[in-house]
């Protein structure tokens, strides 16, 4: 069974794969022939197999199988021990290891459940919509009466003493998909205890690439539990959390050697700057009501707004040559991100808000320049259009309208002159 797994994983037949795969770890319990960590870290790894197929009920087994599995390999030696026995050292250094790579799995769990409910409750400018909310609830209470019929069936690890430890962890994160903040929150929170976990042993010194994707991922967990919030003020502040999870890490990093993780970095943060920008300004429109916004108000809004351009542009600028150039030709792992990014920095210097007309000039200049790069580059490479479809629809048109704008500007500033 165990070769037959492989081989099927190989041909990329990997439902039979993992099918094959669950029977072999099936069959080693029964027989009681496994190495305990092992073992969990073999059920951890095919969690993640379910999970990725949106099976979540098996997949939750898998890992709570593992939780319980991985118990029975004992106790982490305590330090003292270890300084005491190389063996001693070893051991602990396997057992911490291996269940941190448990906990990483779980986190996946929890976030995969968060992003998948989000997809399936998001209308088509990316907010809550709450019709189809109402209408997944009534929907709900059916499968969860089938979901009872279904665990029966599925296929369940453990004896009889094992049984009930599985259950237990379980039952402490659903398996059907969050329609709510109430039940976001709580698989929010399995994953958050999950990330102290792994961060415990995979920490900043030694394990660089290890942490940075544990403290992504919390990030992606903030993320997804801020679409379930209503209060745009508490979303605001989520997304802060993660502004301040990640921006030290970031202007830390080594570009010599961590260059790609440095610019996935810079781009979430441009994002995240970017939703703040537009929650704090829905916020304020909704309590300005009709009044013109006060300059507190406008400060924050372009202090967003300028901190999202200055990572948008950190990252573009990490593309260039060592001399400064921009590439003539942009990669493919990079063309959509680069375009993205022109057409991000355009649209936020358009938005700057500023009572001074040559700034504002200055501001509809660079936005201008920048969107002429996202036309200029798709009609230089017609291959890049594809990958930039909506951008490159709105660049067009703003290349059109924005110099009318410049223009009029320009007319007003020199009859004041």
């Amino acid at each position: 069974m165990y070769y037959l797994a492989q081989v099927y994983r190989n041909l990329g037949e990997n439902e039979r794969a993992a099918t094959y795969c669950h029977s072999t770890l099936q069959r080693q319990l029964q027989l009681n022939q496994f190495s305990p960590m092992e073992w969990a870290l073999n059920a951890a790894t095919l969690s993640q197999y379910y999970i990725t197929k949106g099976q979540y009920m098996e997949g939750r087994h898998c890992l709570a199988a593992a939780t319980v599995i991985s118990g029975l390999a004992g106790e982490v030696p305590s330090e003292a021990a270890a300084r005491e026995s190389e063996t001693e050292s070893e051991r602990r250094e396997q057992l911490q290891q291996k269940r941190a790579d448990i906990a990483r799995c779980w986190i996946k769990y929890c976030l995969n459940l968060l992003q998948d409910a989000k997809k399936l409750l998001e209308d088509n400018i990316g907010e809550l919509d709450t019709d189809r909310q109402d209408e997944l609830r009534r929907a709900r209470r059916q499968e969860e009466e089938e979901e009872e019929k279904g665990r029966k069936s599925a296929m369940l690890f453990g004896s009889e003493n094992t049984f009930d430890s599985i259950a237990s962890v379980e039952e402490k994160v659903m398996c059907l998909l969050p329609l709510g903040f109430t039940e976001a929150r709580a698989v929010f929170l399995v994953g958050q205890n999950y990330v102290t976990q792994a961060k415990e042993y995979f920490q900043m010194d030694g394990y660089v690439t290890d942490h940075i994707e544990i403290l992504q991922d919390h990030s992606s967990l903030f993320r997804a539990l801020a679409f379930f919030e209503e209060d745009l003020e508490r979303r605001c502040k989520m997304h802060k959390r993660r502004v301040d999870m990640l921006e030290p890490i970031c202007n830390d990093l080594n570009s010599r050697y961590y260059l790609l993780i440095r610019r996935q970095l810079m781009f979430e943060l441009a994002e995240t700057y970017n939703e703040m920008m537009d929650l704090k300004l829905t916020l304020a429109n909704r309590q300005a009501d009709n009044h013109s916004l006060d300059s507190h108000t406008i400060k924050k809004f372009n202090h967003l707004c300028s901190a999202s351009a200055k990572y948008f542009q950190m990252f573009l600028d990490s593309l260039c040559s060592p001399e400064g150039k921009q590439p003539e030709h942009l990669e493919e792992e990079v063309l959509r991100p680069a375009l993205v990014a022109r057409f991000r920095v355009a649209r936020l210097h358009s938005k700057l808000m500023s009572s001074s007309p040559p700034v504002q000039l200055e501001n509809l200049n660079r936005a201008l320049e920048n969107y002429k790069y996202v036309v200029q580059y798709c009609e230089a490479h017609p291959e890049a259009a594809a990958a930039v479809e909506t951008e490159l629809e709105l660049s067009t048109e703003m290349v059109g309208l924005l110099p009318l704008k410049i223009n009029r500007l320009k007319s007003r500033m020199a009859a004041n002159n």
